[in-house]
């Protein structure tokens, strides 16, 4: 998908479930490499988008959205279900390298814009999500997407 200063974003595949199951197992979250790739292509199959970070070895970042339709809403909104870098790699880019492609993903999925749920105690990503451009609806974090050919954060 994109290739920055030896960085490459690209969609997620089975090949990467093990890096990717060690990556959120540092967040916490355990997920088996076969149960990890079956999720993975279940999300794709269903029109969410994975993308992952990689540098020079294994995964240093990983994004998922799902497309969400409401009655509610006119168009869906894409619901980032993980965002993920590892921490040895933050504070370099990478996460908003991620948000910038997912929001891409989002828009051609007919979204207008993404929420990001960020529990209270999550500070690191609190700060990170005010940065980025979302602000608080509830416990989510919402940011518009813009139009294409328009500045984006």
């Amino acid at each position: 998908m994109a290739n920055r200063y030896g960085l490459e974003i690209r969609a997620a595949a089975a090949s990467d479930a093990a890096g990717l199951a060690e990556l959120l197992g540092t967040t916490d979250v355990p997920v088996g490499t076969a149960d990890l790739a079956a999720r993975i292509d279940a999300l794709q199959r269903s029109g969410g988008t994975v993308l992952v970070a990689v540098e020079w070895g294994p995964p240093s970042g990983l994004v998922a959205l799902a497309p969400v339709v409401t009655l509610g809403a006119a168009r869906p909104f894409g619901l980032i279900t993980t965002l993920v870098v590892g921490a040895e790699s933050r504070r370099r880019g990478i996460g908003r390298v991620l948000l910038k492609a997912v929001g891409r993903a989002a828009r051609q999925a007919g979204c207008d814009r993404l929420l990001l749920s960020v529990e209270p105690e999550q500070a690191d990503l609190h700060a990170f999500c005010a940065a980025a451009g979302f602000t608080a609806e509830g416990r989510m974090q919402a940011r518009p997407l813009l139009k294409r050919g328009s500045a984006e954060a």
